[in-house]
């Protein structure tokens, strides 16, 4: 199912069709600042698994994020933020970055990492933070299976590649093809794991 929506300003009907289908343990593909990618509700464990399955992958040894609608959405999923985290997060973010924090136990054990650690993402979309919004919690964010290729930005031919994998794909127009940028802040000073759209100054 291709559902298009609105990019800039997503019409509540839309967003209840795609809020149900996720807490139906609906798998979606749906547009962020970045790059177009798999989702479900982080709380449905079946869908989890589906996403693992469509990507080949053991959920807990998968990089997958959560998308956040705001910074007190995230909090609850990390341990406490000190106030230079905090400054930096709120500096970056929304945006195209991914941020690598320790997990609280509010994330779900058969998403947690060994190293106990979660991807936390704000991005700079109106229609992936209005489902989150409407969810009331993050939603798991992957990206599609295989290499990063240009069929991959256009909604209409991920729907002909993948509706017999996921329930919805969400059209917000043609996506990008650079993912975000990966920081990992658990230790004393931020690291990029992956440099990806979002530029990040060598010395913080």
């Amino acid at each position: 199912m291709l559902l298009h929506v609105h990019p800039v300003d997503p019409q509540p009907r839309q967003i209840k069709t795609i809020v149900e289908c996720l807490q139906d343990g609906g798998v979606i593909v749906y547009p962020t600042d970045t790059i177009y990618g798999l989702g479900c509700d982080i709380f449905q464990h079946k869908a989890i698994e589906r996403i693992a399955r469509i990507k080949q992958i053991d959920p807990q040894k998968a990089n997958f994020s959560f998308i956040c609608h705001d910074l007190g959405n995230l909090s609850a999923y990390t341990k406490s933020i000190d106030t230079p985290l905090f400054r930096l997060l709120k500096t970056y973010l929304p945006g195209p970055y991914t941020f690598i924090l320790p997990s609280s136990k509010e994330v779900p054990k058969i998403l947690k990492s060994k190293k106990n650690t979660v991807g936390l993402r704000i991005p700079d979309n109106k229609i992936a933070r209005t489902i989150v919004q409407e969810l009331g919690h993050p939603i798991l964010s992957a990206t599609l299976p295989g290499e990063m290729v240009e069929e991959y930005t256009d909604p209409e031919i991920i729907e002909d590649n993948f509706n017999k994998l996921v329930d919805m794909v969400v059209d917000g127009g043609i996506g990008g093809m650079t993912p975000s940028t990966v920081i990992d802040c658990t230790g004393a000073a931020p690291v990029i794991v992956r440099q990806g759209l979002g530029e990040w100054p060598e010395a913080i």
